[in-house]
């Protein structure tokens, strides 16, 4: 796992939505497993094997979960669906029951667990998280960080931007902090974590 770190406005989201081919890029390139992504579509590097979850406009709220999960798996066979949603859902039990209902009517939480669910239908080798706990009650964005945390060690590889930067980089492995849209300090997010300065002056955090 990545933690992404930084102040409002250095640049974490872009980041995300630049390796997802959602901006243009005009120096340096993206590559996954050692193929070159950038300039491609962001439809084709999906298929690559890369996941992307905003921090909003996840899912189609209008349509019901079943219906998330179904348009989520285009690139999924019919007689693969079956268990790939069995196993894209093994870690939400709870959305079972609320398969025919709209997702406009879920809570935040829920909504972040069909988001989610609806990224591991494809089973991608990489997945990336912008703020998955923003606006959801405490208990819950721990629920969904011990998931994400879950997921990294089942070898998924995870690029994370969360708001709690604290617990991101108790989660990472490796961290990055961007200030001002350049990196100011790459290494093992242990490291960050317990570096006074960077940690009180870009993050807030009081180091004891």
């Amino acid at each position: 796992m990545t933690a992404i770190v930084g102040p409002n406005g250095s640049g974490k989201s872009t980041l995300l939505k630049t390796i997802a081919g959602l901006t243009r890029i005009y120096s340096g390139t993206v590559t996954l497993d050692d193929k070159t992504i950038s300039g491609l579509p962001a439809h084709e590097i999906a298929r690559l094997g890369l996941a992307y979850l905003p921090q909003t406009e996840s899912t189609f709220t209008q349509l019901t979960v079943k219906e998330n999960f179904r348009m989520a798996a285009y690139t999924v066979s019919s007689s693969e669906y079956p268990s790939r949603l069995a196993e894209a859902t093994k870690h939400f039990p709870r959305l079972s029951a609320y398969m025919t209902s709209k997702v406009h009517n879920l809570s935040g939480g829920e909504r972040q667990m069909v988001a989610m669910a609806m990224a591991l239908i494809r089973r991608p080798k990489v997945i990336m998280f912008d703020e998955p706990t923003a606006n959801l009650a405490p208990i819950i964005a721990t629920q969904v960080l011990d998931t994400i945390s879950l997921l990294a060690k089942e070898n998924l590889a995870v690029v994370l931007v969360e708001q709690n930067a604290r617990k991101a980089l108790e989660m990472g492995d490796k961290a990055y902090l961007l200030v001002s849209g350049k990196k100011a300090f790459e290494g093992p997010a242990k490291d960050l974590l317990a570096h006074n300065e960077l940690a009180k002056l870009y993050l807030g955090l009081k180091i004891t």
